[in-house]
C-alpha cells in the first residue's frame, strides 16, 4: 500500500495506516498528548491525501486493535453486514465521502451502507470532511427509537433533563426535574447522575423518578447514570427501571477500566429487555467522548477520532434507545477550547448517526477549558442544524454537582423556536394537556414549575 504523498514540493511517507490516520486528523490536544498529531497542516494535508486513495478493504483488515486481541474489535468486524461491504470494498476513503455527500443519496441508504461499514472506515471518512459536510452528512440521516415515548423523528428535538444535586437530595432532584418540564426538557428521558454509586441510592433516585413520572403521566423514561453493574443489582431487587446506563470505550483495555466487558453488556442488556418498566424496544443508554481510551492507555497508538468511533461501533450491537458524546467533558488535555470541542461535536455525531445510533450530544465545557458560553451556543445550533436527536437540560445550564457547563432549559427552548423543532410527539401533547404548549409553542406558563404544586 502506497503510503506517500507530495505537498508544495515536500514528499512525505507514512510508515503505517495508524500514522497516516493520526495525522490526518483535526487538531486536538489529545492526539497532541499521544503523539499522534500532525507536525503542522502540511503534513496534516500530505495524510489526508494519503488516507483519501485508501480502500475500504485495507481499513476493514487494520483495524484499531487487531481482532484475535480485542473483544471489541471482533464485536465490531462480526457485526459488519458482509454484502453490504462487499458492494463498496474497493472504494477509496475519497470515493466513501463523495457518495455520503452526493444529494441522490438519501438517509435510508446511508443507515444501509452504515451498517457494511467498520468503525474504521467510517472515522476515516470524517477526516476527510469539513464542518458542513459533517453537519450536511449527518443531517441527512434520522435513527428512531421508542422506550415510552418516540425519539428521533424528523422535525422533532428533544432533551435529557438532567436534576442532578450535590447530596441526592429527592427534594432537590424533584424541584429540578419540575422546572424543567414545564420548559419542556425531558421529553428523552429523565436522567440523574448519582452522586454515590451505591445500590441504595440507584435504588432510591429511580423510585423517586418512577412514582413521579406515572403520577404525573409524564410519557418519557427514567434512569440512574450508576454504573451498570449496579442498576443490575438494583433490578435483581426489584427497582423499576426505564432504561439501563453505561459509559462506553473504544477497547478492551478501556472498557475494563470502566469495569465493564462484552459479555457484561449482553448480560445487562437482556436483564433490562425482560424486566424494564418501559415498552421497549430500546432500552440501553450509552454515553461516550473522545480521550477516554488516552486517559486508560488504551487507544493503541490511535487517534481520537478513531477510537471514538469505535465506541459507536460497540454500541450499535445493542440497539440502544439514546447515545451521546459528552463532548466537552473530559479537558482541556483531550479537546483543548472551543474550537476543538465543536469540531469534536460535528465528528461524533456524524459518526454516530452513519452507525446507525440515535445520537444526542452534551453541548459543554469544563470551568478550565479555553471555552464560554458562545463557544456552547455555537455548537449548539451546529448540532440542532444537523438533526441531533437530543441536548441535555440543566437549570441555567450549570450542573451543580458535576462541576461543567452544559445546555440550559432556556437554551433548548430557543433552539426548538428558533428553528421550528418540536418534542416527541406524545410529550407535546402531554404539555399540551398541561396547559405549557400550544401549537408547537410554550405557552406563559413555561417555566412556572408551580403547574405541579397546584
Amino acid at each position: 500500500m502506497n503510503l506517500s504523498a507530495t505537498v508544495r514540493g515536500r514528499h512525505f511517507t507514512f510508515p503505517d495506516l495508524k500514522t497516516v490516520l493520526g495525522k490526518a486528523n483535526e487538531l486536538k490536544s489529545g492526539d497532541v498528548l499521544a503523539g499522534v498529531a500532525a507536525e503542522n497542516d502540511t503534513e496534516r494535508v500530505a495524510a489526508r491525501r494519503v488516507l483519501a486513495s485508501i480502500p475500504l478493504w485495507y481499513l476493514k483488515e487494520n483495524p484499531a486493535v487487531p481482532y484475535e486481541e480485542d473483544e471489541v474489535t471482533r464485536l465490531i468486524v462480526d457485526d459488519v453486514d458482509k454484502g453490504v461491504f462487499g458492494q463498496v470494498a474497493n472504494w477509496t476513503v475519497a470515493e466513501l465521502r463523495e457518495h455520503i455527500l452526493s444529494s441522490e443519496v438519501d438517509g435510508e441508504s446511508l443507515l444501509r451502507l452504515g451498517r457494511g461499514l467498520t468503525s474504521e472506515c467510517i472515522a476515516a471518512a470524517a477526516k476527510l470532511m469539513t464542518n458542513l459536510d459533517l453537519i450536511r452528512a449527518a443531517a441527512k440521516i434520522r435513527v428512531v427509537t421508542h422506550a415510552n415515548a418516540t425519539l428521533g423523528l424528523r422535525g422533532r428535538f428533544s432533551v435529557r433533563l438532567q436534576p442532578n444535586h450535590t447530596t441526592d437530595d429527592p427534594a432537590g432532584i424533584l424541584a429540578s426535574a419540575m422546572e424543567g418540564l414545564s420548559w419542556g426538557s425531558g421529553d428523552a428521558i429523565i436522567g440523574v447522575n448519582p452522586v454515590t454509586d451505591t445500590v441504595e441510592a440507584t435504588i432510591a433516585i429511580l423510585k423517586l423518578l418512577h412514582e413521579f413520572t406515572r403520577t404525573w403521566n409524564i410519557p418519557t423514561q427514567h434512569c440512574c447514570l450508576a454504573h451498570v453493574t449496579t442498576q443490575m443489582e438494583a433490578l435483581r431487587r426489584g427497582c423499576p427501571m426505564d432504561i439501563m446506563f453505561q459509559s462506553l470505550a473504544g477497547s478492551e483495555k478501556s472498557c475494563r477500566a470502566f469495569g465493564i466487558s462484552n459479555a457484561m453488556l449482553e448480560e445487562a442488556h437482556a436483564m433490562v429487555r425482560e424486566l424494564a418498566t418501559s415498552s421497549g424496544p430500546n432500552y440501553m443508554y450509552f454515553e461516550t467522548g473522545q480521550g477516554s481510551e488516552l486517559s486508560s492507555n488504551g487507544h493503541n497508538g490511535f487517534d481520537q477520532v478513531v477510537m471514538e468511533a469505535r465506541c459507536y461501533g460497540l454500541a450499535r450491537h445493542f440497539k440502544p434507545f439514546m447515545v451521546n458524546t459528552v463532548v466537552g467533558f473530559i479537558g482541556p488535555e483531550y479537546l483543548f477550547n472551543g474550537k476543538q470541542v465543536a469540531r469534536a461535536g460535528l465528528e461524533d455525531h456524524f459518526m454516530g448517526k452513519l452507525h446507525g445510533l440515535p445520537m444526542g450530544c452534551d453541548v459543554c465545557y469544563t470551568n478550565h477549558m479555553e471555552a464560554d458560553q458562545y463557544d456552547l451556543e455555537n455548537l449548539a445550533v451546529l448540532l440542532a442544524t444537523a438533526g441531533v436527536n437530543f441536548f441535555m437540560g440543566l437549570p441555567m445550564g450549570d450542573d451543580v454537582m458535576l462541576n461543567y457547563q452544559s445546555t440550559s432549559f432556556h437554551d433548548n427552548a430557543t433552539i426548538r423556536e428558533l428553528l421550528g423543532l418540536r418534542p416527541t410527539p406524545e410529550f407535546e401533547q402531554w404539555m399540551e394537556r398541561m396547559g405549557l404548549m400550544q401549537g408547537g409553542k410554550l405557552t406563559g406558563l413555561a417555566g412556572d414549575m408551580g403547574v405541579f404544586l397546584r
